[in-house]
C-alpha cells in the first residue's frame, strides 16, 4: 500500500515536477547554507557575524502572515517562476563579496533567500493542495521532508568542499544554477488553477491567516503542538556541542556524524508518513512522533556513543510528524483563497520558536548541566504528546472550513 502510493505520487507529472525542484533547489540551499557562515567568519574574523548570517535567513519567517497574504494575492506558478528566477540573479551578485567591507552585500542576499522561501513555501503548498489528490497529500509531503532532509546529508559537505579549494563565490553560483534550474522545472507546471479562488486572494488581508488557524479545531492544537515542540528542538539543537563534548568526550566534528544519522531518520519517516497519516487520526500520529522525539532528547544524556546515534535517528524520526500532519492539515483544511497566508501562518508559529530557543539555549549551556537540560526538554515533549492525544478529537475532513459568514 505504501509503494502503491507513494508510486502514484512520483507517477503523477504536477508531483513530479514539485519533487523534482524541491530536490533541485534544496541541495542549493543546503550547500549554501553552511559555506554562507564560513564565508562571513572567513572575512571578518567574527563569530556574531556568522551566527547572524544564519539569522537573516530565518528573519524573515516572522513576517509569514503578511507574506503568505501577497503570496494569495499574486498567480502561483509565475510567482514560483519568478522569485526562483529573481534569486539565480541575486546570489551571481555574491560574486563581488571579497572583502569585510563588502559582507553587507551577502547579508541582504541572505535576507531576499529567507523572503523568498516564505513566499514560495506559501505558493507551493496552495498549489500542491490543489493539484494533488487530497487522499495523497501526506505521502507527497513526507516525501517532501524526505527529499529536504536527503539534501542536508550531501550538499553541506559539498559546499564545504567548494568553499575550502575555491571560495564563497562558487558556492553561490552553485545555488544560483540550483535556482535557474528550479525556476524551469515550476515552469513544466501545468495547473488548473494558477491564480488564487475566485473571491479576491486580498479578502481578510494577512489576519485571516491567523484566525484560520486559531478558528479551526484540526489546525490550532497541531499548530501549537508543532510550535511547542520546534522551541524543543530549538533547546536540543543548542546543545549538541555540549553534548559531543561533555557527554560523549568526542571533538566537535563529531557533530556531523550525529546530524547525519537524524537525517537518516527523517528521510525514513519521509517514506512512512503517508501510509501512517491514513491509518491513525492526525493528533495520534503527531502526538506519537513528539513522544518518540522527547524520548530520544532524554536519552542524549546516556553517555555512549551507540545510545547517542541511536537518540539522533530517532530525533529525526520523530521531530518531522508534526510539521509533516500540520503541514497537511492546513492544506485540507483552508480555503484555495487563504491557503497562502494560513501555510505562511502556520510556518511562522511553528518556525520562530526554533530560532528563538537556539538563542536561548546557547545561555543554557553555560548555566545548567547539559545532561540535566535534555532530559528536562524530554520531558517537556513528552507532555505536549499527552495533552495533544488526551485532548478532544476530530476527524480530518477533506473539505475546507466554513467562512466566518456561513458559520
Amino acid at each position: 500500500m505504501a509503494g502503491s502510493a507513494t508510486g502514484r505520487v512520483l507517477g503523477d507529472r504536477t508531483a513530479g515536477l514539485f519533487l523534482a525542484a524541491v530536490v533541485v533547489s534544496g541541495f542549493g540551499s543546503s550547500a549554501m547554507s553552511l559555506a554562507a557562515g564560513i564565508w562571513v567568519k572567513s572575512l571578518t574574523g567574527s563569530d556574531s557575524l556568522a551566527a547572524l548570517a544564519l539569522f537573516s535567513v530565518w528573519l524573515p519567517v516572522l513576517f509569514g502572515p503578511v507574506l503568505g497574504a501577497l503570496a494569495d494575492r499574486l498567480p502561483r506558478k509565475p510567482l514560483l517562476v519568478g522569485a526562483n528566477v529573481v534569486m539565480a540573479l541575486l546570489l551571481t551578485t555574491l560574486t563581488a563579496v571579497d572583502s569585510a567591507g563588502r559582507v553587507w552585500i551577502l547579508f541582504a542576499v541572505l535576507m531576499a533567500y529567507g523572503t523568498s522561501s516564505v513566499l514560495m513555501d506559501s505558493a507551493e503548498t496552495a498549489l500542491v493542495a490543489g493539484a494533488v489528490d487530497a487522499r495523497l497529500l501526506g505521502d507527497f509531503n513526507g516525501l517532501r521532508m524526505m527529499a529536504n532532509e536527503g539534501m542536508k546529508l550531501v550538499a553541506p559537505l559539498t559546499g564545504a568542499a567548494l568553499f575550502t579549494r575555491f571560495g564563497g563565490a562558487s558556492v553561490a553560483l552553485l545555488d544560483a544554477a540550483s535556482f535557474a534550474l528550479a525556476a524551469g522545472l515550476y515552469g513544466l507546471l501545468r495547473v488548473r488553477r494558477a491564480t488564487p479562488a475566485a473571491g479576491g486572494g486580498g479578502a481578510g488581508g494577512w489576519s485571516a491567516g491567523v484566525r484560520q488557524v486559531w478558528g479551526s479545531p484540526v489546525l490550532r492544537p497541531l499548530v501549537l503542538a508543532g510550535s511547542v515542540t520546534m522551541l524543543c528542538a530549538g533547546l536540543n539543537g543548542a546543545t549538541l556541542y555540549a553534548v559531543v563534548d561533555r557527554v560523549l568526550g568526542h571533538s566537535p566534528a563529531y557533530a556531523g556524524v550525529l546530524s547525519m544519522a537524524q537525517g537518516v531518520g527523517s528521510v525514513a519517516v519521509g517514506l512512512l508518513a503517508g501510509p501512517l497519516l491514513r491509518r491513525l487520526p492526525e493528533r495520534v500520529f503527531t502526538a506519537a512522533g513528539i513522544a518518540l522525539f522527547g524520548v530520544a532528547v532524554g536519552l542524549r544524556a546516556v553517555p555512549y556513543d551507540a545510545v547517542a546515534l541511536v537518540a539522533c535517528g530517532l530525533i529525526g524520526a520523530g521531530l518531522p510528524c508534526v510539521l509533516i500532519a500540520a503541514m497537511t492539515a492546513v492544506q485540507r483544511e483552508t480555503p484555495d483563497a487563504l491557503l497562502g497566508r494560513t501555510a505562511a501562518t502556520a510556518g511562522t508559529l511553528m518556525f520562530a520558536p526554533n530560532a528563538v530557543a537556539l538563542a536561548l539555549g546557547a545561555g543554557l549551556v553555560a548555566l545548567v548541566d547539559v545532561t540535566v537540560l535534555v532530559v528536562l526538554v524530554g520531558a517537556v515533549a513528552l507532555a505536549v504528546s499527552a495533552v495533544l492525544v488526551t485532548g478532544r478529537r476530530r476527524r480530518v475532513t477533506t473539505g475546507p472550513l466554513p467562512s466566518s459568514a456561513e458559520a
